[in-house]
């Protein structure tokens, strides 16, 4: 049961990583124009995106200074999740699997 638990955790934080990195670089694309926005299934892919992101930016974008147009927020939290798959998890898993 433990084990499943930490599959399914594991491939939910690996899903949330994967629609970052999209939603970055479908970010940049639309800043540098080389994907048209007034195509309406881009528009609506980049709408899902963000709002399946804004949620994890939030609170970073809160604690985070102003870098003006640069925003760090998806690396703070990439580099969470990591964390979290790598430290965290397998280390709460083993301990609980232990005691």
């Amino acid at each position: 049961m433990l084990l499943s638990l930490y599959q399914i955790l594991q491939i939910l934080l690996s899903a949330a990583q994967w629609i970052i990195i999209i939603q970055a670089i479908l970010s940049w694309l639309v800043a540098f124009n080389v994907i048209n926005t007034y195509n309406e299934v881009i528009r609506s892919v980049l709408i899902a995106l963000d709002r399946l992101t804004e949620p994890l930016y939030r609170p970073i974008r809160k604690i985070m200074p102003d870098l003006g147009a640069l925003d760090l927020s998806p690396l703070v939290v990439l580099l969470i999740i990591y964390i979290l798959r790598t430290v965290l998890l397998p280390n709460i898993f083993t301990s609980l699997l232990a005691g």
